[in-house]
């Protein structure tokens, strides 16, 4: 998370992460710039970013970034379990991106090694998706769940990006089971094509996902924007909370739109991301 504000409805509200900047940990410089570029978390990459030969020096690094608290969260995506007892007691970690989970016993084992400390685990087989919901429930220290779909489309073999609308189906499905918040999208790696990440944000808004992971500052305003709630959708949310204040049982608004109280929620959780920007 990212704070506090004040939301639009007059209540302090905890700033909704909508922007998961990946960093290499081998790279300090690279995760400095990641620190100061307005993404709502930073996550220090010491897997699929850091080449073999360096990863030991990515661990030192990462070491010595987190040996002090940053006003932007941290997270590590861990190469290997044996990382996580090294970070797990420095005061600059706020959570673990554990990849290639596949089972609910994976995220026992990481929790032990990592007491209290918040756990992401990543989805990144047809495995992993068979067991969504477990692993969404297999620890109270599971905050969320996502996908790796550089490593999904390898496994099932998919060549359209549509080949993976089911999967993300499915993780948006369990995140929600497990009351856990809407997991962000995968990275888009084409970083210069900022009208494709637009469209590919628009379509996962659409399909219930809430923020995206991203590997180059410049994506950051592209994803903020794409998930921020438009004028009219914060009027209208606006209207629906107000007519809810004054009616608790279901009701038709001017308009002819039906108001009951999963659409009341929906009006919160939109003026709630809305207070970003207030």
């Amino acid at each position: 998370m990212s704070g506090s504000v004040t939301g639009v409805d007059g209540l302090a509200r905890v700033r909704t992460p909508l922007t998961w900047l990946y960093a290499p940990g081998d790279r300090p410089g690279v995760v400095a710039k990641a620190l100061s570029s307005g993404a709502d978390v930073v996550i220090v990459d010491l897997e699929d970013a850091v080449a073999p030969h360096r990863k030991a020096y990515a661990l030192d690094a990462t070491v010595d970034l987190l040996a002090d608290a940053h006003p932007v969260p941290v997270h590590v995506r861990v190469h290997s379990p044996h990382d996580i007892p090294t970070l797990a007691p420095l005061p600059g970690l706020c959570g673990l991106r554990v990849p290639k989970v596949t089972h609910a016993t994976d995220i026992h084992r990481i929790a032990g090694l990592a007491p209290g400390l918040p756990l992401y685990p990543l989805l990144e087989n047809a495995l992993a998706l068979e067991h969504a919901y477990a692993i969404a429930t297999a620890h109270p220290a599971v905050r969320g769940i996502a996908l790796g779909e550089a490593d999904l489309r390898a496994d099932l073999g998919v060549r359209e990006d549509s080949g993976l609308d089911w999967p993300r189906g499915r993780v948006v499905v369990a995140a929600r089971a497990a009351a856990l918040p809407p997991p962000a999208q995968s990275v888009h790696p084409d970083i210069g094509d900022l009208d494709a990440l637009a469209a590919g944000c628009a379509r996962g808004r659409a399909m219930g996902f809430l923020g995206r992971a991203a590997i180059h500052p410049r994506q950051l305003p592209v994803i903020e924007r794409a998930y921020l709630p438009t004028a009219e959708e914060v009027d209208a949310a606006r209207e629906v909370v107000a007519a809810a204040a004054t009616d608790r049982g279901a009701l038709a608004l001017p308009d002819g739109r039906f108001v009951d109280a999963a659409v009341v929620e929906g009006a919160h959780r939109v003026l709630a991301l809305a207070s970003r920007t207030a």
